[in-house]
């Protein structure tokens, strides 16, 4: 045998290594291929419900906010026609008060006037009558 030979077969086991490394390493991921599938319809199988009740609460969530947001535009009508009716209050009691406020004072004053005026006038009779009680047990005596 020559070197050129023994360089041939000697690269040719080398090749029949490599392929049989080659193909037991595509074996194994062959073989992790089929455990990967085999997961992941697992997966698919768990994840399944787990995705519909996620969309069923995800249109739960969706009704709940349009409730709330038509409740909040309600609100924020009955709001707006509160501060309508307030400002209207706020209005005729101003009004009120301009138009009532000179006649009741007035009114108090003549209250306050004529009861001073009665007040004044009892303490005169009753001054009056003790001058002219007092002057007559003097004359009696």
């Amino acid at each position: 045998m020559s070197a050129g030979d023994l360089a041939v077969t000697l690269a040719a086991l080398l090749c029949a290594f490599g392929f049989a490394a080659l193909i037991v390493v595509l074996m194994r991921v062959l073989d992790t291929l089929k455990a990967l599938r085999i997961e992941v319809e697992s997966l698919r199988r768990e994840t399944g419900p787990l995705l519909v009740d996620l969309r069923e609460s995800t249109d739960e969530a969706r009704e709940a906010m349009d409730t709330a947001r038509e409740d909040l535009e309600r609100f924020d009508r009955v709001l707006g026609s509160a501060e309508a009716i307030s400002d209207a209050v706020e209005g005729s009691s101003r009004l009120a008060r301009r138009a009532f406020s000179a006649p009741v004072i007035k009114a108090a004053g003549f209250a306050t006037g004529t009861s001073r005026t009665v007040r004044r006038l009892r303490r005169k009779d009753s001054s009056t009558e003790l001058v002219s009680v007092a002057t007559q047990r003097r004359r009696r005596a």
